[in-house]
């Protein structure tokens, strides 16, 4: 199994529990909750700041001394597309939830500064965007990327992939901290699957070809991206759902495209 590949520890609970430390690098950390009705959960963001989405079902969610943010969420099944309810949470806060339905959250992970405070980013604040035509077509929920003041590090992005298409194609990547050229950006993908039974395939590698994995992916599996191109794709019958976390020195996301596939923007812009 490629080294970039996670697998679901469990069934229910805490299924992803990624650090920076424990991917091998410095900025990105990502977790995933899968919960059923009446689960709790805490946390503490320490030095990192939180972005929690609530990918599916509700939630009610309290932020140290803070009053509830009440009961939050609105798309139940995540292929229903609309743009998710998130909450933001500074470093340094404890925060404790409980599902009040089924429910999946991904918690986005940066270091974070002092001074912002807990917030909802809601529907109305997500920006949607259709990006690519043809087989490269795919659907985009703007979360938190950098036109949008909601953090310190974190860039954060849903994706969904119609059946047969691909997606972050064509390839590139931002692993070099060279801004305004490109930027070193360390990345995760939590992919979904619809049917769950599907499977789909990212292709993680460097132009000198000194990291080149392919890999398969599944429902609810989290590939890691340290550096190189990253494209995706799904096969006939089984559309793709991923939440991209990204973050570095600089919250800019710019990056170059692979030489050898650059000639397919002259066919697709986007």
């Amino acid at each position: 199994m490629s080294h970039l590949l996670r697998r679901p520890t469990r069934n229910r609970g805490k299924i992803h529990d990624i650090s920076a430390s424990d991917a091998h690098w410095k900025y990105v950390g990502l977790g995933v909750y899968c919960l059923k009705q009446g689960d709790k959960f805490n946390e503490f963001t320490g030095e990192n700041e939180a972005i929690v989405v609530i990918i599916e079902g509700k939630i009610e969610l309290v932020v140290n001394e803070y009053p509830s943010f009440g009961v939050l969420g609105s798309r139940m099944n995540v292929f229903d597309k609309k743009p998710p309810h998130s909450i933001y949470i500074p470093r340094n806060h404890n925060w404790n939830g409980l599902a009040k339905t089924d429910c999946t959250l991904g918690i986005c992970l940066a270091p974070g500064k002092i001074g912002r405070k807990p917030k909802i980013i809601g529907p109305e604040d997500v920006n949607q965007l259709v990006r690519g035509k043809g087989s490269n077509r795919r659907e985009i929920n703007n979360i938190a990327m950098e036109d949008q003041d909601e953090a310190d590090s974190l860039l954060v992005t849903e994706v969904f992939t119609p059946q047969g298409n691909w997606s972050s194609y064509p390839p590139h990547r931002h692993d070099v901290d060279d801004y305004p050229n490109i930027t070193y950006l360390e990345e995760t993908y939590y992919h979904r699957l619809n049917p769950p039974q599907g499977f789909g395939f990212q292709r993680v590698f460097t132009d000198d070809g000194d990291l080149d994995e392919s890999i398969c992916v599944k429902n609810h599996d989290v590939v890691l991206v340290p550096r190189g191109h990253h494209p995706c794709g799904t096969p006939f019958g089984y559309e793709m759902y991923y939440l991209n976390v990204m973050a570095g020195p600089i919250r800019k996301w710019r990056f170059a495209n692979s030489p050898d596939h650059e000639w397919v923007y002259g066919f697709d812009p986007g």
